[in-house]
């Protein structure tokens, strides 16, 4: 493999990783930027997307035959798809398992706070948390959540959904060969992202949104983006390689309609799955008070300032469980987070319903 312009920027990438993990020196520059896109962005993610960045952007200059890479992103497409669905489908299987409703967010306190629900799921995210616990638990910094908390109460079958990651790492590598550089690194953008977005939000994540959809844009408009970037820059090179590797771009038989179809269809069901997400959200809601049930508490618990906004307390012995009503006024995110202080050691696991309209 020949060193060239794009394995340098891809070690770049990984250096500036290497970097992010070592020290926060970076992070007013980079994590406001990397924010927009991955819903959120904290340490871990970070270090996740630049490291694939650019590992993704060096492995595509490593085969030099010609592949049908059209086929290979097809695939990809496929497997990412399917990764988000299972992912949505472990949080129902678990919530039924864990008796707990589909409309809370679990926040399970064993190790470090970790939480999860079906708008925003960690579960998978949990299973790779524990592999990497045991290979280098010792390197993981305090504040970088890998999810492990959730791993306990995962159903066994779950760990087999890791081993379509493989699948999915060597499809994109293959579907990245010798294309032009404008989509090589959209390619491996949106690769990086796709695969946080599995991990780390789901289906319904800023992160998968942008990655699934990014290679479906590639995958119908790829030569497009190509032309796009070839004609603002006056690259002839980039031109010339553009039109040797996609010429049936230049002689479409199939009527003018279906080709207006299938370049505007990602857009519809971008609109889909996002109307879908608020949907789900909306439906799930329940605006008139928080519903929080602790599991397992150790004994009398002060909930501090949160105290003030409780409505009602009951406890159920045969469950163990303390459920509180707390006041809708509280913000859902302000109040999963101001939970976990007075929780911490004090509880197995608690759950908080959902309440979009605190974001309104």
């Amino acid at each position: 493999m020949k060193v060239n312009k794009t394995i340098i920027i891809g070690l770049i990438f990984i250096i500036l990783a290497g970097i992010i993990f070592m020290t926060d020196l970076l992070n007013p520059i980079i994590r406001p930027i990397t924010y927009l896109f991955l819903m959120g962005s904290s340490k871990g993610k970070d270090i996740i997307f630049f490291g694939l960045l650019g590992l993704f952007l060096i492995l595509s200059q490593l085969i030099k035959k010609d592949i049908d890479t059209t086929k290979y992103l097809k695939i990809s497409i496929v497997i990412g798809s399917v990764l988000l669905i299972l992912g949505i489908l472990l949080e129902v299987i678990f919530r039924l398992q864990m008796g707990i409703g589909l409309n809370t967010v679990f926040c399970s306190m064993t190790n470090t706070m970790s939480s999860t629900s079906i708008l925003h799921t960690h579960l998978i995210k949990s299973i790779l948390g524990e592999a990497l616990n045991q290979i280098m638990g010792a390197f993981i910094q305090s504040d970088i959540n890998t999810g492990v908390g959730l791993y306990q109460y995962l159903p066994g079958f779950a760990v087999l959904v890791i081993l379509l990651f493989p699948f999915l790492f060597a499809s994109i590598v293959l579907s990245s060969q010798k294309r032009p550089w404008p989509t090589n690194f959209l390619l491996a953008f949106f690769s990086s992202c796709l695969f946080i977005g599995i991990t780390d939000g789901g289906m319904f994540g800023t992160p998968a949104y942008v990655g699934i959809f990014g290679l479906y844009m590639i995958y119908r408009n790829g030569y497009y983006l190509n032309l796009i970037v070839g004609t603002l820059l006056k690259d002839k090179e980039l031109l010339k390689i553009n039109e040797l590797i996609q010429p049936v771009y230049r002689n479409r038989n199939f009527k003018q309609a279906r080709f207006i179809f299938n370049r505007l269809l990602i857009w519809f069901v971008v609109i889909a799955v996002i109307a879908l997400r608020f949907t789900i959200a909306f439906a799930g809601a329940e605006p008139d008070y928080y519903t929080v049930d602790v599991a397992n508490p150790t004994g009398e618990i002060d909930l501090g300032s949160i105290s003030t906004d409780v409505i009602s307390t009951t406890h159920d012995n045969s469950t163990n469980k303390t459920t509180y009503h707390i006041n809708s006024s509280y913000n859902e995110m302000a109040l999963i987070n101001d939970l976990k202080v007075p929780l911490n050691n004090s509880c197995e696991y608690y759950t908080v319903s959902w309440n979009i309209y605190s974001y309104l």
